[in-house]
């Protein structure tokens, strides 16, 4: 039996992509039902990213509002076991990847770029 070049990669990264939307799905479910926050704040997960091996998942997240940011991030890595332990249960999957949040700044850099070119043409 023979494959083409590339076919296993391709497959691969499919893998992950249904791994990561998979762990969004889930992790948007948790913070809904379990994650205790102030009211008015917001998290919002922008994007998973899996490593190759399923062992680790970057989970990037934006604070509203942002001056609520070190609070956000705070919450989440006090409540990280009870997050990850939740997440494991609905994952029937191994390995499980162990998550790691991160702060989203892209919005903040657009925002940088978009002032810049502002200034530019005034």
């Amino acid at each position: 039996m023979f494959q083409r070049r590339g076919t296993e990669k391709n497959t691969m990264s499919y893998k992950i992509e249904k791994v990561n939307e998979l762990i969004r799905q889930h992790l948007n479910e948790i913070f809904l039902k379990d994650l205790s926050l102030k009211a008015g704040v917001f998290i919002t997960i922008s994007r998973v990213d899996t490593s190759p091996d399923l062992r680790y998942a970057r989970v990037l997240v934006s604070v509203f509002p942002e001056k609520e940011t070190g609070y956000a991030l705070e919450t989440l890595r006090q409540e990280m076991y009870q997050i990850q332990g939740a997440l494991n249960k609905k994952l029937s999957m191994r390995p499980l990847p162990q998550v790691r949040f991160e702060l989203d700044t892209t919005e903040a850099k657009a925002d940088e770029i978009e002032k810049l070119f502002q200034e530019i043409n005034e």
